[in-house]
């Protein structure tokens, strides 16, 4: 089991839709155990965002302290793979499932890689719910390692990172994410009483635009601009002679580190309410920007990569949120694994020789970490 594409295929075998919990650990800590890690595992939450399953596993050895983090959760597969999702096969040079990608495949990676360099001291954050709300995963990981007394000096998150081919980017930073609902309330009636009725749309209309006319910065050296998108707007009135009761939308913002999460939600507020006092508007904050500035632990995994592929990674902090914004409360964190190219796609895959090779440079950075 410590064959990074047999243990990758066992994986895969064990269907683990998000939140995910059961079988697909009991794969992971027999793989585990037998190379000395004490492993921990723990179930929490209730529907409709649990219960979810959490593994910890801890390995005391030389050097640094590296924890590797990651997810066995997956998304649903839909419908129409050319065989089944979670009956991983191996066809020409790729091995295709649910999960191959993203993320189970790193995972098998680095239990091979810490087969191979025994006295590393390593741990291993695994959660069965990245791919969904978070509410029960790695926070709650980061809770009973506090508990236990276990504190990383460096993180690596095995999430897909590589573009066009492996080892082309390392993830140091993510953008933040905030959603935000607006409401504006009105009065139903008729449409052809319209005094008796209060029609929310004109204020509604109003409020967008100075929402969507919002400035937010111009990015910086390691992040891109943040972006506001309205992505929904619903009033509920399928009639053609009702004036509705009320219009809503949706505000979807990823940010960098020049802005806050609360702060964007309060600048919406205000814009809102400068056409519509009496609009309701409520964010949630699902992660806030991060950045590990280019340095030690960026330098030792580019390294690694370079010595097994002969090219040097872009540092990057492209793309969505990752679990990596809870984890860099702990210690540095950057994030490399796969190519990203079919990740939540139909027919899922990686390059079996792209496994091979990414167990190859987490051995390296556990090598350079042990020393």
């Amino acid at each position: 089991m410590h064959d990074v594409v047999e243990l990758t295929k066992a994986l895969i075998a064990a269907e683990s839709i998000t939140p995910a919990r059961g079988p697909v650990f009991d794969v992971l800590e027999a793989a585990l155990v037998p190379l000395g890690f004490h492993v921990t595992r723990f179930v929490e939450g209730e529907a409709p965002d649990g219960p979810v399953e959490n593994l910890l596993a801890t390995r005391a050895g030389t050097g640094r302290h590296l924890a590797f983090a990651g997810h066995l959760d997956v998304v649903p597969p839909g419908e129409g793979w050319t065989a089944g999702a979670f009956a991983p096969e191996v066809r020409g040079d790729l091995l295709y499932g649910r999960g191959a990608v993203d993320m189970k495949g790193a995972v098998a990676a680095f239990a091979a890689a810490a087969a191979r360099v025994p006295g590393a001291t390593a741990s291993l954050l695994i959660t069965g719910d990245e791919e969904g709300p978070a509410t029960f995963g790695t926070p709650r990981l980061i809770e009973r390692m506090a508990e236990r007394g276990v504190k990383p000096d460096l993180c690596l998150v095995g999430e897909p990172t590589s573009a066009h081919r492996l080892g082309d980017t390392i993830k140091i930073g993510r953008r933040g994410s905030v959603v935000i609902r607006i409401e504006v309330p009105g009065k139903q009636g008729h449409v052809a009483y319209p005094h008796l009725a209060d029609n929310p749309i004109p204020r509604f209309l109003r409020a967008l635009a100075a929402v969507d006319a919002i400035e937010l910065d111009q990015g910086n050296a390691w992040f891109q601009p943040s972006n506001l998108e309205i992505i929904d707007v619903h009033t509920g009135n399928t009639a053609s002679n009702v004036i509705p009761g009320a219009a809503t939308a949706r505000v979807s913002i990823r940010f960098n580190d020049l802005q806050r999460g609360p702060d964007l939600i309060d600048r919406v507020r205000a814009a809102v309410h400068m056409h519509a006092p009496e609009a309701v508007v409520e964010g949630r904050v699902f992660g806030d920007a991060f950045l590990t500035h280019p340095g030690q632990l960026s330098t030792l995994v580019a390294d690694a990569i370079e010595a097994r592929l002969g090219i040097r990674p872009e540092l990057s902090t492209s793309g969505g949120t990752s679990d990596a914004r809870f984890l860099v409360k702990l210690c540095p964190v950057v994030e490399f694994g796969l190519l990203n190219a079919t990740m939540h796609k139909l027919d899922e895959a990686v390059a079996v020789a792209d496994l091979h090779a990414l167990a190859d440079i987490y051995a390296g950075v556990l090598e350079r970490v042990s020393v």
